[in-house]
């Protein structure tokens, strides 16, 4: 998903991966691996990656943010 702010507000965009039964950090390793920030090659503000990802058994998400 990727989540960009209205033209003329000072806010990030954001793209986030979510997971299932993985980690955190590999929905982040996907983002980069699939360059998906790259589909906003116009957008010139700052651009946030979030990698969630949840855990059935423990019912326990987990969260990577990382700037780019």
């Amino acid at each position: 998903m990727v989540f960009i702010p209205w033209h003329n507000v000072n806010l990030p965009a954001i793209v986030v991966e979510l997971k299932w039964k993985q980690t955190a950090q590999t929905a982040l390793d996907q983002i980069r691996e699939r360059h998906y920030p790259e589909s906003m090659k116009d957008y010139t503000g700052e651009v946030i990656l979030c990698g969630v990802n949840y855990d059935k058994e423990t019912k326990v998400h987990t969260c990577v943010i990382e700037r780019v």
